[in-house]
């Protein structure tokens, strides 16, 4: 039988030519930064939101305006008679507000503040959430082909034990129920292997959709270099740098605050309202019969005014009191999401934590696993030669191996994923913290 079938020795070619190629995980970040409409979509939320919190800063400043009219008069007038006045009217006008004191407006400031800090909490969010999508997308990619590797090593294993049962069938030391066996559990890792191809074809494409390129190839973990513990080295320190830091918390506390001025904003239809006004017009009459007298004049006006304009609200029809009701049912509902997002957020950061202590835990049981599986199926092998073990021992002995060996690669790239997202709980994930994980690549 052909050990390495041809389907084997290209995937192992394209593995080797790909290498050339291969990227870390911070190169695929910045890939996927520059091309991922998920992320491109938050960035430009961010920039509206910015953009809207500029606009409430208008309604402290004054306006001005400019305003021009042309007006044809005919009149009747009753002086000794009859008689026909006929001119042309123009009013050029500028004029100019300035509020001095409107709670309103000064709540519609505030709450825009607030709207800024939101936009870059958002766009906080938004980077964390990629870095973590990339790194989760890169891992998945290697956690696959490591275990296509390991069923093709055991397809491998199994072939060469079929081998042996049938020459030892033939020559007639063991029965033909060791060949069917060996037989039954090739076939059994051929659809293994045709699953783990499959799997594998569809992390790529995810990767490749991810980061904007084709047949993307990940630098592999160096399992000669150890997994970090998280530092530092207690759950509630972790927990306190979530309360502080977290982006989805921080977007929770903003809302409450908004909602908070959304009260003052109502509040204040019962206050009154200060206006600072000035004006400067002018006024041309001109025409046949001008007016005023005498007949074919122009006449010019000039008129300029500064003055206080005072509001004070009476009645309006109890529109004022619902509304404050409203917000302040509405505050109160942005308070209890704030709360319950704390303690998601205290929740979710332990359960980070301890799930990667446990990972870390997983990984030195699963390193001691592998080797005590392989010291198995050398037993095995060498048990059934002499006699002392059967086929199916040393095929459940081969597969226990491959099993492990997949195990052991998932859960180290678990770890590192539970690193990243231990950070993200904790709202302190940046970019740079994709460096700690390229130096446990394979260079």
């Amino acid at each position: 039988m052909k050990l390495r079938p041809l389907h084997l020795s290209l995937a192992l070619a394209w593995a080797i030519a790909g290498s050339a190629h291969a990227q870390s995980l911070l190169q695929m970040y910045e890939a996927a930064k520059g091309h991922d409409a998920t992320y491109a979509a938050a960035r430009a939320q961010a920039e509206a939101t910015q953009a809207k919190a500029a606009q409430a800063k208008a309604a402290l400043l004054p306006t001005v305006g400019a305003a021009y009219t042309q007006s044809k008069v005919n009149s009747e007038r009753d002086v000794d008679g009859v008689r026909m006045a006929e001119y042309t009217g123009k009013t050029t006008a500028i004029s100019a507000s300035m509020p001095l004191f409107r709670m309103a407006n000064i709540a519609s400031f505030q709450q825009g503040q607030k709207s800024a800090a939101l936009a870059t909490a958002q766009l906080s969010a938004a980077e964390q959430d990629l870095i973590v999508r990339t790194a989760q997308a890169y891992f998945d990619v290697l956690t696959s082909t490591q275990a296509l590797a390991s069923v093709q090593a055991q397809k491998k294993a199994v072939a060469e034990q079929l081998a042996a049962a049938r020459r030892n069938f033939e020559v007639g030391t063991k029965t033909i129920v060791d060949t069917r066996q060996a037989q039954a559990q090739y076939d059994l890792v051929v659809a293994q292997e045709l699953n783990a191809e499959n799997d594998l074809r569809t992390k790529k494409l995810a990767l490749d959709q991810l980061v904007g390129t084709t047949n993307q190839q990940p630098l592999p973990l160096n399992t000669a270099k150890p997994l970090q513990a998280p530092m530092p080295a207690d759950a509630e320190q972790w927990v306190q740098q979530a309360l502080a830091n977290n982006t989805n918390l921080k977007q929770l506390q903003v809302a409450y605050d908004v909602a908070k001025l959304e009260t003052t904003k109502a509040q204040a239809g019962h206050m009154p309202t200060l206006d600072l006004t000035a004006s400067v017009a002018q006024n041309r009459y001109s025409g046949p019969t001008a007016n005023p007298t005498p007949p074919g004049s122009t006449t010019d006006s000039n008129v300029r005014s500064v003055g206080l304009s005072l509001n004070i609200p009476l009645f309006a029809g109890f529109a004022v009191q619902n509304r404050v009701k409203e917000t302040v049912a509405l505050e109160e509902q942005a308070r209890s999401s704030l709360e319950a997002g704390q303690r998601s957020v205290e929740q979710g950061t332990r359960t980070a934590y301890f799930g990667l202590l446990s990972g870390l835990s997983q990984v030195k049981a699963l390193e001691a696993a592998l080797a005590s599986a392989q010291s198995v199926v050398d037993a095995t092998k060498l048990g059934y030669q002499v006699g002392v073990n059967t086929n199916v021992d040393v095929l459940s002995s081969q597969s226990q191996l491959a099993q492990t060996q997949r195990d052991l690669t998932a859960a180290r790239h678990n770890v590192l994923l539970g690193q990243l997202k231990l950070r993200q709980a904790a709202g302190t994930l940046v970019a740079e913290d994709l460096k700690n994980v390229n130096d446990l690549l394979s260079k």
